[in-house]
């Protein structure tokens, strides 16, 4: 079974997916580690962001893998473990634009519906349940009012020692939401038959509860 769950940044996507791993097993498949090998290879050969014949070859030609681990997963770029090379600042600095390559993404889209054949897969992003797996047995929307949005990014920056204020994260709330709404590639799209969980007033648990009910319900039908 395949779990897309999408939704705005701060909606609890992210930790919503990896607490269901825990709780039922599922693989949580991280789809941006794909981009990131990309883009890490891109930094390993030299080949400039205007190079865009050179990336999608890159693109094209590298393996990715992901074993699960119980300290984290392993991820392999061509068989060797890029787990933390991949989380570098020079390869974030990189990846997005890496990842706006329509022949990039055209090809790792490819890429991670291979990762996820034969298994239970949850996965979260911005256009999973529309582009990457139209075809997914559950869709979920995830989504949250900007201001509660904002509230848990900005508590998230104080607990990391992230000088912001709560007015500054709010307005890049609204930004990030107006970017991912309007990108050329990878959107961010409601699926039309995705079912709407508004986490605006409701804890972690009770939203991965949900999920869970959800998707027990549809394996039993």
């Amino acid at each position: 079974m395949i779990v897309a769950v999408d939704g705005p940044a701060g909606s609890g996507k992210g930790t919503v997916t990896k607490r269901i791993e825990k709780e039922i097993g599922f693989l949580y498949l991280d789809t941006g580690v794909t981009y990131r090998c990309v883009a890490l290879e891109v930094l390993r050969k030299g080949i400039e962001l205007n190079e865009e014949d050179k990336i999608i070859e890159i693109a094209n030609k590298i393996d990715v893998k992901i074993q699960k681990r119980e300290n984290g997963d392993l991820i392999l770029l061509n068989n060797e473990d890029v787990s933390k090379e991949i989380r570098s600042k020079e390869v974030t600095s990189i990846v997005s634009q890496v990842s706006s390559i329509i022949k990039v993404r055209e090809k790792m889209v490819e890429l991670q519906r291979k990762l996820a054949e034969g298994k239970n897969v949850i996965v979260e992003g911005r256009d999973i349940g529309t582009v990457v797996f139209p075809n997914a047995e559950v869709k979920i929307y995830l989504d949250a009012s900007e201001e509660i949005r904002a509230k848990r990014r900005y508590e998230e920056n104080v607990q990391n020692g992230i000088n912001t204020t709560y007015e500054e994260v709010l307005e890049n709330v609204k930004l990030r939401d107006y970017n991912d709404m309007n990108k050329k590639v990878g959107a961010l799209k409601k699926a039309k038959d995705a079912i709407v969980i508004d986490s605006t007033n409701l804890t972690i648990e009770q939203v991965v509860g949900k999920i869970i009910e959800i998707i027990v319900n549809k394996g039993n039908k």
